[in-house]
């Protein structure tokens, strides 16, 4: 059963990485109406007499989307059966369900009824979480053997804060990033980094151009983020592999997708880059949702040890009193 899991989960993962980037893709082509208003049917049939390439993206698209929850599902009840003993599996398996039900409705709702831009930039948010859910899933399933084990790792309270702290802030970054796609804000800004660079001063932008501007000031705080706690794991967690290189490779995603995002600009929105571009940002938050997790065990196993440390404390304290009982 370990081995049907783990090529489960390695499955969804990869699916749900594909169901991101596609989803980038109806966004970047705007084809999100390439099967009318009409879901989850396409222009009404089940298989369009009528097709375009926005009709295949579109398609495609629901079609991967589909097989990719059927994936999910199968995992999260097989995870939860079999594996539900196991700290965290319950709620991950949960979360994957949740949020790829729930990011589908929003898909279907904007298809149907419409949505405005500020409601869609929801919605690779929203998948984001439901990608780290099942990525996260599969690193606890690769646990069950003992041949990935974390759990012994102490992160400080402040570090753990840190982390906790930039999960939040890299949704509200990938929000304003998925906003600059829905708004058409993407070449508002012929410059990079700044809007105009022949006038850095300049701040009577229209709507458009405060939300390219926002988030390439959102994106500039992110990079230095991850680097400050990059050189800050660099001097305190230098012998912990995971810490280590796994923070290294954060960072070395992080400043790939700020080049990624200039590089935008310079090609005037090549679609390549610009899938590159959402696939490296959902590399990097599963990347930094598995801090958060390992931050949430070490505050788990910091109590375990305490309550131990009370015990023995007790325990000696009681032999004292009592010397006839040790």
């Amino acid at each position: 059963m370990i081995k049907l899991l783990k090529w489960l989960s390695v499955a969804s993962s990869l699916g749900m990485l594909l169901v991101l980037v596609g989803g980038a893709l109806v966004t970047k082509t705007e084809s999100g109406l390439g099967c009318g208003r009409s879901w989850p049917l396409c222009n009404g049939e089940l298989i369009p007499s009528n097709i375009t390439t926005e009709t295949i993206i579109e398609l495609s698209h629901r079609v991967v989307s589909g097989s990719v929850g059927i994936l999910v599902l199968l995992l999260s009840i097989l995870a939860w059966k079999f594996y539900g003993h196991i700290r965290e599996t319950k709620f991950l398996a949960f979360l994957s369900i949740f949020f790829l039900v729930f990011q589908g409705l929003i898909g279907a709702a904007a298809v149907v009824w419409g949505q405005s831009d500020f409601v869609l930039a929801l919605h690779f948010g929203i998948s984001l979480i439901s990608f780290a859910a099942v990525f996260l899933l599969m690193l606890l399933i690769f646990e069950i053997d003992k041949k990935f084990d974390a759990r012994s790792l102490i992160i400080h309270k402040k570090l753990r804060k840190q982390f906790y702290m930039l999960f939040i802030y890299t949704l509200i970054v990938v929000y304003t990033g998925a906003l600059v796609r829905h708004a058409e804000a993407s070449l508002v800004c012929k410059s990079w980094p700044l809007c105009d660079n022949s006038t850095p001063l300049r701040t009577d932008f229209n709507l458009e151009q405060w939300i390219q501007v926002g988030h390439r000031m959102a994106a500039g705080i992110l990079l230095i983020w991850v680097l400050y706690l990059f050189i800050q794991i660099a001097r305190e967690y230098r012998q912990k592999r995971i810490m280590f290189f796994g923070w290294l490779i954060a960072s070395i995603l992080m400043i790939a997708q700020v080049l990624l995002g200039a590089m935008i600009i310079f090609t005037i929105l090549n679609l390549n880059v610009a899938l590159l571009h959402a696939l490296v940002i959902s590399c990097f938050f599963g990347l930094l949702s598995y801090y958060v997790l390992l931050s949430n065990r070490s505050v788990a196993y910091e109590q375990e040890m305490a309550v131990e440390k009370n015990d023995v404390h007790t325990d000696q304290k009681t032999s004292r009193l009592h010397p006839s009982r040790s």
